[in-house]
């Protein structure tokens, strides 16, 4: 069994802080993806740098306080590849991939368009160069795992207020038919092949505004797309909600090898 759990930590140290490492470390996870851990290597304690039982691999955004990608490996990787080639969004640190064998782990982070014009018109960019490297990946033939917060929720399902959402960040149509794209080129939503009809226990963000979490007035943000023969394998699809460590929830992914 491959068990895989992406979660956006919304702060790495403020996750700690309210328990995600004791959580992660008793998920028998095999590959943990972690995004947007907001700090530099400088900025991590030992047990972030180096969780017990796992090779832990970081690709830091060059400011402070943002971005950032992580991966922790039960086994150690062959290669690990930190980087997408773009100069632009490596500064921010959105990509991180370990290669096991046939087997590839890719821990992403979407830009979030939601702040200003400006950086959705960066989200739009960063979506235009990664669709080719995506269309590469599916024909290498290897087995992939993409783990992300996508900052997209694709269908009308995805989100709980989609009727008022069409014209934000996040909703909006080329976003949508983006992630249409990406399924039409091979990859697959392993968790919406698992729960097709899922509404509400498919969320993993919700809003710190108001009573979006006590309400479950959230968004499907963080998916795993992976290569048809993994989709295949896919077995059990879990959002954790029993614990709060962000304002994204952990969506974990049993994988039967």
């Amino acid at each position: 069994m491959l068990r895989i759990i992406t979660l956006n930590l919304n702060g790495i140290r403020s996750a700690w802080r309210k328990g995600a490492h004791q959580w992660l470390a008793a998920q028998s996870a095999d590959v943990v993806c972690l995004q947007e851990l907001k700090a530099q290597l400088p900025d991590l304690s030992e047990d972030m740098r180096q969780p017990e039982g796992f090779h832990a691999f970081y690709h830091c955004a060059e400011k402070k306080g943002y971005s950032g990608v992580g991966l922790w490996c039960r086994e150690e990787p062959d290669d690990v590849v930190e980087g997408i080639g773009e100069r632009e969004f490596d500064a921010e640190g959105r990509y991180l991939r370990a290669d096991f064998g046939n087997l590839s782990v890719i821990s992403l982070y979407v830009p979030s368009g939601s702040s200003s014009p400006e950086r959705q018109e960066a989200k739009f960019r960063f979506l235009d160069l990664l669709f080719p490297h995506l269309v590469a990946l599916r024909a290498s033939g290897r087995n992939i795992v993409i783990c992300a917060d996508w900052n997209i929720a694709h269908q009308e399902i995805d989100l709980k207020n989609w009727r008022s959402n069409q014209k934000n960040s996040g909703f909006l149509p080329e976003e949508r038919a983006w992630v249409g794209r990406a399924l039409e080129a091979g990859w697959v939503d392993a968790f919406r092949k698992l729960h097709p009809e899922a509404t509400e226990t498919a969320y993993t963000w919700w809003s710190n505004r108001g009573q979006a979490w006590a309400k479950n007035v959230g968004w499907r943000l963080d998916y795993q797309l992976v290569t048809p023969s993994l989709a295949e394998k896919a077995v059990e699809a879990r959002v954790f909600k029993d614990q709060r460590f962000s304002d994204h929830a952990p969506l974990s992914i049993d994988y039967s090898l």
